[in-house]
């Protein structure tokens, strides 16, 4: 198999298309069937529409499933209008279930009636149970390909079994072993087979101690639950433990990846729009609400500076350091926010304890702010030659920035409380909110010290 590097990529692309263009057929499967499927996903995501006609007279429906697997979503849809019907349906006949049922949720429901009656009858009735879930489940992410065994099989038998099957199977690591009313009774994996004799029965080697989640588990648990055990696949079972499919490492991956996506949108207020695809006009609109939210706690914050006014007008210097001290409370309580949003993600919080964390992150914020109370008001009474300045500034920033670490930490609890995403607490949010309640804090200090200045 050809690995591409950067060096190289190009120079064997130039032969790949000029064995295409050339209708060398034979050269043209030679080099591109060398390369691992995620290279050829890159080789043909370069190709122009013309030359990657071609590679569709050239590869098979089930040669080219592989590729079609490894495109976005997005990719999928511009190719699947430049494949002919029959081609297409045989290329989603070839795919996993999953995949498929991964790309038709993104798809207009005429569109996904026409796709599913184009397929094998067994092959649509797999998509159509996986669409039937809700997103974001441990059903709907699940693969229907998987090999199940009997408990009375020898290890022979299953041996046999893997060569005729195991091709169409997403991983065959683990076997898991059903009754007759296919409920999940045990589990084994390859490593068993290889080290028993082919007499030996499966239920001397399976364990019955088997991981499973229910079909409507959250998705983000599931893979909390593979990353915990170190697994390749976990099972999939309903109210009944009937064993209806498996969920593989690899489709967890994505689950991490589009869960972090959709965490780091809540978290920066741009959920929806982390898309760089999106137009400009899309952007707008998924972020605009936030921001015009956020505009109207910002009136608050000039109507909290306004109740000081006096105090303001007696000493003009104060106004210098609010920039100051709401940034530093707004960064401090951002760090506490991604501290506990993920605690939450991965399941920390419960291990530790709730007033732990709240208790540490007070802590953290404390020595944060008398570290950086100390500095400001050593270089205020320096440079301002007024201690008592400096001392204003410090103690504000000490008691914004505890202040700050609590917020930052337990609105996201609250929030998960009532059972919502708590990354919905962003990170504009946070930071507006410990505006206030620093510029509170400041001015209070300032006003019962300011006869003293």
């Amino acid at each position: 198999m050809v690995e591409l590097n950067e060096s190289t990529r190009d120079e064997y692309m130039d032969h790949i298309i000029k064995a295409a263009m050339q209708n060398d057929i034979e050269e043209f499967r030679h080099l591109f069937l060398e390369l691992h499927p995620a290279d050829q996903t890159d080789v043909f995501l370069h190709l122009e529409e013309l030359e990657r006609k071609r590679i569709y007279e050239f590869l098979s429906p089930e040669e080219f499933a592989e590729i079609f697997e490894g495109l976005e979503v997005d990719e999928q849809k511009n190719i699947a209008l430049e494949l002919n019907d029959h081609y297409a349906a045989e290329v989603f006949n070839n795919m996993y279930a999953d995949d498929v049922a991964d790309f038709l949720s993104e798809l207009q429901q005429e569109n996904v009636s026409d796709i599913l009656k184009s397929m094998d009858d067994e092959d649509a009735d797999d998509v159509r149970e996986l669409l039937a879930y809700e997103e974001e489940t441990a059903g709907a992410i699940m693969t229907k390909e998987f090999i199940s065994i009997k408990a009375y099989d020898t290890v022979g038998d299953v041996i046999e079994l893997l060569r005729q099957e195991g091709p169409d199977a997403e991983t065959i690591y683990y076997l898991y072993v059903v009754d007759e009313k296919e409920r999940l009774a045990g589990v084994t994996s390859i490593r068993d087979l290889i080290t028993s004799i082919s007499t030996e029965k499966i239920e001397n080697i399976m364990s019955t101690r088997v991981v499973s989640v229910h079909e409507k588990t959250d998705q983000e648990e599931v893979a909390q639950l593979i990353q915990k055990y170190d697994f390749l696949a976990a099972p999939v079972v309903n109210d009944d433990n009937t064993l209806l499919g498996i969920v593989t490492v690899d489709d967890v991956l994505d689950v991490i990846e589009e869960e972090a996506t959709e965490d780091l949108g809540e978290i920066t207020a741009a959920r929806g729009s982390t898309d760089v695809t999106l137009t400009s006009f899309q952007a707008a609109k998924k972020r605009a609400p936030w921001i015009i939210l956020l505009m109207f706690f910002g009136l608050v914050t000039a109507e909290v500076i306004g109740r000081f006014e006096e105090t303001l007008e007696t000493v003009v210097l104060l106004a210098a350091f609010i920039p100051m001290i709401m940034g530093s409370a707004g960064n401090t309580g951002t760090q506490s926010l991604a501290v506990s949003v993920r605690a939450l993600a991965t399941g920390t919080l419960e291990k530790r304890g709730l007033w732990k964390t709240i208790i540490r992150e007070f802590s953290t914020g404390l020595l944060i702010g008398m570290m950086s109370g100390a500095v400001i008001a050593l270089l205020l009474a320096i440079f301002y030659r007024d201690p008592l300045l400096g001392g204003i500034v410090g103690v504000s920033i000490v008691l914004s920035l505890g202040m700050a670490s609590v917020i930052g930490t337990t609105i996201p609890l609250v929030i998960n409380k009532l059972k919502l995403d708590p990354a919905i607490a962003s990170g504009p949010f946070i930071t507006t909110l410990n505006d206030l309640i620093s510029l509170m804090i400041y001015f209070t200090v300032a006003t019962s010290l300011i006869q003293y200045l």
